[in-house]
């Protein structure tokens, strides 16, 4: 179970594999990595600079400056940034978890706000509601996506979560 926010690591991760594409600014960075998540979430910049400051301290990536943009700091990753990249890479199998359990968890919260007698959210016209109609547009997307990204057609599993969890011999209780 995840206590908050992101995956630990996520936002470092995602600025070194940017990084690695070509040198970028912060506020770049920030702008890709909203369109990577389909424009539902950008970091803020108190969190992509300190990540840059310390990528640059510790040897990962370097400054470069730009005639053409003086006034933009633009970072470039180093063949020691680019072996912690990997590294991280490798380490990222570990954070599915971390990842299923910030989407199901949201979601959970959505369906109690949608079906729990102790919240009562008005209705506003035009606004994005609790309901059950809502949430199917948010279980629709998901699918939608899947379907896309993984170019296949959507099929329902019959697994409970017990089930699915001993074929693919994850532990429960982690």
């Amino acid at each position: 179970m995840r206590k908050s926010g992101p995956p630990k690591g996520l936002i470092a991760y995602l600025v070194l594999e940017l990084l690695e594409e070509k040198p970028r600014y912060g506020y770049e960075i920030l702008k890709e990595i909203r369109e990577i998540s389909g424009g539902h979430w950008e970091p803020s910049y108190g969190s992509v600079y300190p990540i840059l400051y310390k990528f640059e301290e510790k040897g990962w990536a370097e400054r470069l400056e730009r005639e053409d943009e003086p006034d933009r700091k633009y970072f470039e990753l180093t063949d020691a940034g680019a072996s912690e990249l990997e590294e991280r890479r490798e380490s990222s199998t570990e954070k599915a978890r971390d990842f299923a359990d910030v989407i199901l968890g949201f979601f959970h919260v959505y369906a109690a706000f949608s079906t729990d007698e102790r919240f009562e959210i008005p209705e506003k016209e035009g606004e994005w509601q609790f309901n059950e109609t809502f949430s199917r547009w948010v279980v629709e997307q998901v699918v939608r996506h899947h379907e896309h990204y993984f170019d296949t057609e959507f099929e329902r599993l019959d697994s409970t979560p017990d089930e699915f969890y001993e074929r693919h011999g994850i532990d429960i209780d982690e």
